[in-house]
C-alpha cells in the first residue's frame, strides 16, 4: 500500500518527483514537512491545474536563462577589494572565517557533486544519491541518540557500509582523496588572509563540517592559507553555526572580552546567527548562488557541474572585474574550445594525421588553445592561411557554381555596383569589354538579371578568367608545398558550416597542385536544419571527408534543428573565434619564388577580439588545472559544449545580444 501511494503521489509526475526529492533532502527538514509539501504539489498540479509543475526540473526541452545585460556579469560580485575588506576586519580583535565556499572552493556548482567522483573511484553507480541519503540518515540517528545532528565522516561511512555495502575505510579514504584533489583556494580570500596575518591578527576557521579539525587544517595548509590560530568544526564540538551554538564555543575558547568578526557565505549560519551572538558578520556571497541563475543546467551531471563551478568562481570571487568581451569568451567559448580541441586531438590520433591545419582566421585562438592543451604536438600543428575569398578564385575551375554564387549572386540586390563586383573578382582588365558587350555602365547596380548576364559573359570567356588567376594558383601551391612538406594526410580545422574551407583546400592541395596529401575537414558544426542548404555537406560527412564536433544530421539532431542561422546563431559562434587580423585576400607571387599572403584592407577591432580570446584561453587554463588536480580527463561532448549558448539564445536575451551587435560590426562578422 505504501509503495502504491508513493507511485501515485511521487513517481507519476516527473516534475513533482524532482521537487519533492530536492525538498526532502534539504537541511533540517522534518518528515511531516516533506509530506505536506508533497501534498501541496499534487493539489497544485491536479486541482489548480499548474501543469508547469509537471516538467522535470533538470531536463527542459531547451533551457533558457535570462542573462544579465546591464553590464559585465562580474560587476555583480563582492564589491570590496581584498584590501578594503582586510581594513574593515582589522578593526576587530579576532577574525573568523567560514571554510567551504568562502576560503575554499570546489570545482562544482553543488558541493554534493563531489560524490560523483567518489563513486567513479569506487566504481559504484548512483553513489551521489546514496552518499547524500547516508549523511541524512546519520544525522537523524545522531539526533535521536544524542540530541545533535552534527556527525563525523567516520559516522557517515558507518551508515554507508551498513546500507550500501562499501567497506567503511575504503570509502572514507576515497572520499578524503577526492576532497584533497578538489579543494582549492579562493584567491580573493587568500589575499585577505595574507593581509590580516601580516597585521598580526588572530585568525580562526569556523565551519559546519563533518571532516574534522585535522582534515580541514590539512586542506587549508595545502592550498596556501598557512596555519590558523584555532579551528572550530561542528563535528568536533557537536555544535553548529546553523543553530548558533558554535559561536559561544569560539568566544569561550579565544576570549570572551574580545571583539569578533566573522566572514562567511551563508545568510543564516554566517550572517544572522553570527550577529545574534555578538560577532560582526561580513557576508561574502556564495559564488554559485550568484552565478547560478545565469548558468545552464541542461548538461551532463559532472561536466556541467564542473563548468558551472569554474565559471562562477572565476567571475564572482571578487578579485577582478572583467569586460563583456572577456566574459563572452570565458563563459561561452571556453568549454567549447576545450572540448573542440580534444575532439580534434582524438580524431587526428585515431586517423594518423601528420599535420593539423588551423585555418585562418577562426583557427587562431583554437590553435593557441590546442597548443596549451597538447604542447608536445606543437610541431604537428600549423596556422594555415585560407579563406572563402581566396578559395573561390583558386578553385574556380572546379567549383564554378560556388564561384559565381559568391561573387555575383550573393552581391546582387545588395547595393553593389558592377565595378565593385568585378573588382572583387580581381578581373579589372575584363570590365571594359564586359560593359561594352552588355551595354551597361560600370557603376550600374548589380541586379539578379545583370548578375546572370555577367555570368554568361564570363562563362563564354572562361579561359581568360582562369588565366587571370594562374599567378595566385601558383603562389598558393608554393605556400602549401612548404607547409605540408613530408605530410601524407592532414586535417583542416574550420568552424563550419558547409565545410567549404576544408573541401576546397583538399581539392587545391591534391587535384590542383598535386601535393598528394588528402585533407579531412574537422568542423565545429555543419549546416543546420534551418540553413538554406541543410544537406550541403551531407555527402562529405557520410564519406568521412568531413567530421563535426557539435552536431550534424547524424548526431545531436536536436542541436541540428535548434541551430538557426536566421536568428544569428552562426554569428554568435564566429564572434568567439574571429582573429584580430583582416581576412585573407589571396596568395600572390613575391618575385623571388615565394608566396605572399595578402590580407584584405581593413582590420577588425583587435583589442576587443583579444579580450574574447583572453577569456577563452583563461577558461582553458582553468580547465586544465582542474583536470590536473582531479587527476583525470574531463569529457566534453558537443552537446555540453553547446549548452551555454543554448541557454543564451532565447527571446529573453535580445538585449544581451543587442550589446554584441556593434562588436560583430567591428569584427566584420555577418
Amino acid at each position: 500500500m505504501k509503495e502504491r501511494i508513493r507511485r501515485l503521489l511521487v513517481c507519476r509526475v516527473p516534475g513533482i518527483r524532482d521537487r519533492y526529492e530536492a525538498f526532502r533532502l534539504g537541511r533540517g527538514r522534518k518528515r511531516w514537512q516533506a509530506l505536506g509539501y508533497l501534498l501541496w504539489l499534487n493539489i497544485q498540479y491536479y486541482l489548480l491545474f499548474r501543469r508547469s509543475l509537471g516538467r522535470p526540473l533538470r531536463f527542459p526541452a531547451y533551457e533558457e536563462k535570462r542573462l544579465y545585460a546591464k553590464a559585465a556579469e562580474s560587476s555583480l560580485a563582492f564589491a570590496k577589494s581584498p584590501e578594503e575588506l582586510a581594513d574593515e576586519l582589522a578593526a576587530y580583535d579576532v577574525v573568523c572565517f567560514d571554510v567551504f565556499d568562502t576560503l575554499l572552493f570546489r570545482p562544482f556548482s553543488e558541493p554534493a557533486d563531489l560524490f560523483h567522483l567518489v563513486g567513479a573511484q569506487l566504481n559504484y553507480p548512483d553513489f551521489r544519491r546514496l552518499r547524500t541519503q547516508a549523511e541524512e540518515t546519520a544525522r537523524q540517528e545522531k539526533q535521536a541518540a544524542q540530541g545533535t545532528r552534527e556527525v563525523t565522516l567516520e559516522e557517515i561511512w558507518a551508515v554507508m557500509e551498513r546500507e550500501a555495502g562499501i567497506p567503511r575505510q575504503t570509502g572514507l579514504e576515497a572520499e578524503w582523496r577526492c576532497e584533497q584533489r578538489c579543494c582549492r583556494a579562493n584567491p580573493y580570500m587568500r589575499r585577505v588572509v595574507e593581509l590580516l596575518r601580516g597585521r598580526g591578527k588572530p585568525l580562526a576557521a569556523v565551519s559546519d563540517m563533518y571532516l574534522g579539525r585535522a582534515r580541514v587544517r590539512a586542506l587549508l595548509e595545502q592550498n596556501g592559507f598557512g596555519i590558523f590560530d584555532r579551528y572550530f568544526l561542528s563535528c568536533d564540538h557537536q555544535k553548529s553555526k546553523y543553530d548558533g551554538s558554535l559561536y559561544p564555543v569560539v568566544r569561550g575558547s579565544m576570549g570572551r572580552g574580545l571583539c569578533y568578526a566573522h566572514v562567511g557565505d551563508h545568510p543564516l549560519s554566517d550572517g544572522t546567527q553570527a550577529e545574534r551572538h555578538g560577532f560582526h558578520a561580513c557576508l561574502y556571497p556564495n559564488v554559485n548562488r550568484l552565478g547560478g541563475r545565469y548558468r545552464p543546467e541542461d548538461m551532463s551531471a559532472i561536466t556541467g557541474s564542473i563548468y558551472r563551478g569554474i565559471v562562477n568562481a572565476h567571475l564572482y570571487n571578487g578579485l577582478r572585474r572583467y569586460s563583456r568581451e572577456y566574459e563572452y569568451g570565458y563563459v561561452y567559448g571556453g568549454l567549447f574550445a576545450a572540448g573542440y580541441c580534444r575532439f580534434i586531438h582524438d580524431y587526428a590520433g585515431r586517423h594518423g594525421m601528420d599535420k593539423i591545419l588551423f585555418l585562418s582566421r577562426d583557427g587562431a585562438v583554437l590553435l593557441e588553445a590546442y597548443r596549451r592543451m597538447y604542447p608536445e604536438e606543437a610541431g604537428k600543428t600549423a596556422y594555415a592561411y585560407w579563406s572563402r575569398l581566396a578559395a573561390a578564385k583558386l578553385t574556380a575551375s572546379y567549383f564554378k557554381a560556388d564561384y559565381f554564387r559568391r561573387f555575383l549572386f550573393h552581391k546582387a540586390g545588395q547595393g553593389f555596383t558592377l565595378r565593385q563586383a568585378v573588382e572583387s573578382m580581381e578581373l579589372d582588365g575584363m570590365l571594359p569589354p564586359l560593359c561594352r558587350s552588355l551595354s551597361v555602365e560600370p557603376e550600374e547596380k548589380l541586379t539578379y538579371n545583370l548578375a546572370g548576364e555577367v555570368k554568361e559573359y564570363l562563362t563564354a570567356h572562361w579561359a581568360e578568367v582562369l588565366r587571370q588567376y594562374q599567378p595566385q594558383v601558383e603562389a598558393g601551391r608554393v605556400y602549401y608545398r612548404d607547409l605540408l612538406r613530408g605530410c601524407r594526410k592532414a586535417a583542416a580545422v574550420d568552424i563550419g558550416w558547409a565545410g567549404s574551407g576544408a573541401v576546397t583546400l583538399d581539392y587545391a592541395v591534391n587535384r590542383l597542385w598535386g601535393l598528394d596529401c588528402p585533407i579531412t575537414g574537422l568542423l565545429a558544426g555543419t549546416n543546420a536544419a534551418g540553413s538554406p542548404e541543410p544537406d550541403a555537406g551531407e555527402p562529405l560527412l557520410f564519406s568521412g571527408k568531413l567530421a563535426s564536433y557539435l552536431y550534424s544530421q547524424q548526431f545531436n539532431r536536436d542541436l541540428w534543428k535548434f541551430h538557426d542561422p536566421g536568428r544569428g546563431h552562426n554569428l554568435y559562434w564566429e564572434l568567439l573565434l574571429s582573429a584580430p587580423e583582416p581576412g585573407l585576400k589571396g596568395f600572390y607571387p613575391d618575385g623571388a619564388g615565394k608566396a605572399v599572403c595578402r590580407p584584405k584592407d581593413k582590420a577588425p577591432d583587435g583589442g576587443r577580439i583579444r579580450e574574447i580570446h583572453a577569456g577563452i584561453l583563461d577558461f582553458v587554463q582553468a580547465f586544465l588545472e582542474t583536470e590536473r588536480r582531479l587527476g583525470l580527463s574531463i569529457p566534453v561532448s558537443g552537446r555540453d559544449a553547446y549548452a551555454p549558448m543554448i541557454s543564451a539564445c532565447g527571446d529573453k536575451n535580445k538585449r544581451f545580444w543587442k550589446e554584441q551587435e556593434a562588436l560583430m560590426d567591428d569584427m566584420h562578422i555577418g
